[in-house]
């Protein structure tokens, strides 16, 4: 019985793995280094300190990652200041819909707790939320399965009663090797064989993970008859 619904936040629920991908290479660029598509979409939902050996095998030891990270992080704030922050499709309809349905609700997102706190207010999503861990809470960041195994401490949930939803194969692989059932919602990239082995559903859109709880719902009903 499906009890539970961890959400990702970058890409997931607001449009930011865009910005992201921009501004690391923006950034990078900066400092001499040119990123890829192929090694921006790698680094996806990655820890601060995988990240750091993730770039660093790629470019050296030369490769600065805080100080790049840091410029990063102040034209991403600058840019967000002036145009705000895009809401993926069906977000608030799936909120309600988990909130009138008396679903908990977390997030387990890679970003410091301040930024995810201030980006949920930002978009007036912060109060459907029983709680929101930050990567800079666990010791051990996405793909590694802490994060999630944490969030469901924290809301008195065995993973397997929690669905988890992603849109990166790093976040697929964190809640998969927790024991959550992981949807995906495809943000940048789709997902290859591996991450398909790993998925309890695939949707287009946040709004549609509803019909998967409706149909969890006949199947339970059903068993109990």
């Amino acid at each position: 019985m499906i009890k539970g619904i961890i959400f990702d936040m970058d890409g997931l629920m607001i449009d930011t793995e865009k910005l992201l991908a921009r501004f690391w290479r923006e950034s990078a660029l900066e400092y001499g280094f040119n990123m890829t598509d192929e090694i921006l979409y790698g680094m996806r939902s990655l820890s601060h300190s995988v990240a750091e050996s993730y770039l660093k095998n790629i470019f050296g030891e030369t490769f600065d990652y805080y100080a790049i990270r840091k410029r990063r992080i102040e034209l991403m704030n600058d840019y967000i200041e002036k145009n705000g922050i895009e809401i993926k499709k069906g977000l608030f309809e799936l909120l309600e819909y988990l909130k009138q349905n008396d679903y908990k609700i977390a997030v387990a997102t890679a970003n410091p707790i301040e930024r995810a706190e201030k980006y949920l207010r930002k978009i007036n999503a912060f109060d459907f939320f029983e709680k929101i861990i930050g990567g800079d809470m666990i010791e051990n960041g996405k793909p590694a399965p802490d994060i999630y195994i944490t969030v469901c401490r924290e809301i008195g949930l065995e993973p397997y009663e929690c669905i988890a939803l992603e849109d990166s194969p790093n976040g697929i692989k964190s809640a998969y090797s927790a024991k959550c059932k992981p949807i995906m919602i495809p943000d940048l990239t789709f997902p290859d064989d591996d991450t398909k082995s790993m998925l309890y559903g695939l949707c287009g859109s946040l709004d549609e993970v509803i019909n998967i709880l409706e149909k969890e719902k006949e199947y339970e009903c059903v068993g109990n008859f």
